[in-house]
């Protein structure tokens, strides 16, 4: 017969949207879960359902298996640990696993494990690839990267918040890099289409009229994605089966002397015009699109739109 665990305590660091998302799916879940916030009176909800009030970040720390940091960037984890270490009598902190939620690039997100590691605390850290609406469903979906057997240790835990729960590696601020490179992804296209939005309403076209000719545009950028991927991977870049650089090149051409007929700013295409012709003129004019990430990550290209 099967053993049932209890569910581990948890602390939840951060009562932001996201925090306070986080606090009630561990609650949900049936985890005695303590919180805390640098300002007091964000969690009274989670308060009414179950939840502790920790009155400092050290007693925070001592009250969970598991402690989840969800705050506004790495600074702010360093000083809740720096406040935590100041009430503290050691030059250590209690032993458990700090979770770190908190978006932050891979760079900053290894310093601070580092410290983490200097504190004698076990650390993993996660990106969430969802709004705060989603934790507790199964549309949630986070990133962990870290220690491998640490995450299956806490798989079950970290389950409460729903979804999908996927380690990306050991390094930990391998998952931050999905982070950036997605959100990267994300923010440029949203940019994109609201650019393609202006200009359509330049030209008498409703955003509502261009919005189901997008979707479908998207549909195929999406289509593309794993085609272009094998490429980059492969290091093959032919543009036999698709758009040549040369003929995207083209048709920047006339996009952007349409922005500028339009009155609309061309800055957003012009930067992608500029990698373009960039590559074209380093003599991969023949290759696809492929060929830009590769062109792109020697940092070499100047996509700053030209005066």
């Amino acid at each position: 017969m099967t053993q049932q665990l209890s569910p581990a305590p948890v602390t939840v660091l951060g009562m932001g949207p996201m925090g306070r998302a986080i606090t009630a799916a561990f609650l949900a879940a049936g985890h005695p879960t303590t919180v805390w916030n640098r300002t007091a009176g964000k969690a009274g909800e989670l308060l009414a359902r179950g939840a502790v009030q920790a009155d400092s970040p050290l007693a925070a720390l001592g009250a969970g298996e598991l402690v989840i940091a969800c705050v506004i960037d790495a600074d702010a984890v360093h000083a809740i640990l720096d406040r935590a270490l100041a009430e503290s009598d050691r030059s250590r902190l209690p032993a458990t696993t700090l979770v770190n939620l908190t978006s932050e690039g891979p760079g900053r997100t290894r310093e601070l494990a580092a410290r983490a590691d200097e504190l004698d605390l076990l650390y993993l850290d996660g990106s969430i690839m969802t709004p705060a609406a989603a934790i507790g469903t199964e549309a949630t979906r986070v990133l962990y990267s870290g220690p491998a057997a640490l995450f299956d240790r806490h798989r079950h835990t970290l389950s409460a918040l729903g979804g999908a729960a996927v380690h990306v590696g050991d390094d930990p601020g391998r998952a931050a890099s999905f982070d950036v490179a997605l959100l990267n992804l994300f923010w440029t296209s949203i940019t994109g289409l609201m650019h393609s939005f202006a200009l359509a309403a330049r030209q008498d076209v409703p955003a509502s009229a261009l919005a189901p000719h997008a979707q479908q545009m998207a549909g195929l950028v999406a289509d593309l994605l794993p085609g272009l991927a094998a490429e980059i991977d492969a290091g093959r870049f032919s543009g036999a089966e698709s758009a040549s650089l040369t003929s995207v090149a083209a048709s920047l051409d006339h996009i952007v002397h349409t922005l500028e007929e339009s009155g609309v700013s061309p800055a957003v295409t012009r930067a992608a015009k500029n990698a373009v012709d960039a590559a074209v003129s380093a003599g991969h004019g023949g290759d696809s699109a492929a060929r830009l990430a590769e062109f792109l990550g020697r940092g070499q290209v100047d996509v700053v739109p030209r005066a």
